[in-house]
């Protein structure tokens, strides 16, 4: 396998696309997309953003030293990508894209109504890196959309679609491949490069329930389809027999009748055969004469 190296770069894609929000000492709120964001801590829950000196957002923050993350979805995907190309300068991106304003609980700023998740922030500490500043934030409440909450209380994050940046272009998420630890758990095993199964959806492949064949209780498909439509019990027969292999060749076939006076002609004409030809069943076969 070739790989060419390339000049120093960021390459660490793909990257949760979020909106962040802020607000001036005048109640101004402006939104702006940030790809370069993340977790950097558990305990205590803490996020970074990394922000221009250019963007409107940078002087609010720095000021402020508050923020919101809300998280975006396929939904907000076009809302995310006007957010990140225009400027609060010559524009109030709520309007413009018709989005709901929500007030924090903890921070002075709005949250958006639209977006599934929505974190509050408080800024710890910045650091000019050269062409970005990062901010690094505790995170002092979290919302989530009641809609998304099943009889458990659990959130599901898949169903809010939510949507990644992968240089330069925007993406949903891909296909259920295994929950965190499923690769150390007893019986499972690892998968070899030309698996099938990779990137499929194993969980919903599990749960796909195929027939065993039964040699005396054999289960008849119906044709182009994977349902069981009735069980058909097979007498046993002489394995060698004519009728034996037609039943062997027929008995995938839907309304396919064994009688048992068949079976039987197909055996009386297969011992008549082994006899000799013009032997009767059951008759003893003549030694020949000395000579």
């Amino acid at each position: 396998m070739a790989k060419t190296e390339w000049k120093p770069g960021n390459m660490l894609y793909p990257l949760p696309a979020v909106l962040v929000g802020s607000r001036d000492e005048d109640g101004k709120d402006n939104l702006f997309t940030a790809a370069w964001a993340g977790t950097i801590n558990t305990n205590p829950p803490m996020v970074s953003i990394s922000i221009r000196k250019s963007r409107l957002s940078y002087d609010m923050i720095i000021k402020s030293g508050e923020f919101v993350i809300n998280i975006t979805t396929e939904k907000l995907a076009y809302a995310t990508d006007w957010c990140g190309v225009k400027s609060g300068r010559d524009f109030d991106k709520y309007k413009e894209m018709k989005l709901h304003k929500e007030e924090a609980s903890h921070v002075n700023c709005a949250m958006i109504k639209e977006s599934p998740v929505n974190l509050e922030c408080v800024v710890t500490e910045t650091k000019d890196l050269g062409s970005h500043t990062i901010f690094l934030a505790d995170v002092v409440a979290v919302h989530i959309d009641d809609q998304y909450l099943d009889e458990n209380g659990r959130f599901d994050f898949n169903a809010a679609k939510p949507i990644v940046y992968s240089h330069g272009e925007y993406y949903g998420l891909g296909q259920y491949i295994g929950s965190f630890g499923w690769s150390v758990k007893k019986g499972q095993k690892r998968p070899a490069d030309s698996d099938t199964t990779r990137g499929r959806n194993i969980k919903a492949d599990k749960e796909k329930k195929v027939p065993k064949k039964n040699v005396g209780n054999q289960a008849v498909k119906t044709p182009g389809t994977n349902a069981v439509s009735e069980t058909a019990k097979f007498p046993k027969i002489n394995a060698g027999s004519k009728s034996a292999k037609a039943l062997r060749k027929n008995a995938g076939s839907e309304g396919v009748k064994v009688s048992k006076k068949n079976i039987g002609n197909g055996v009386k004409k297969e011992q008549n055969r082994k006899a000799g030809k013009g032997m009767k069943t059951g008759q003893k076969k003549r030694k020949p004469k000395e000579r």
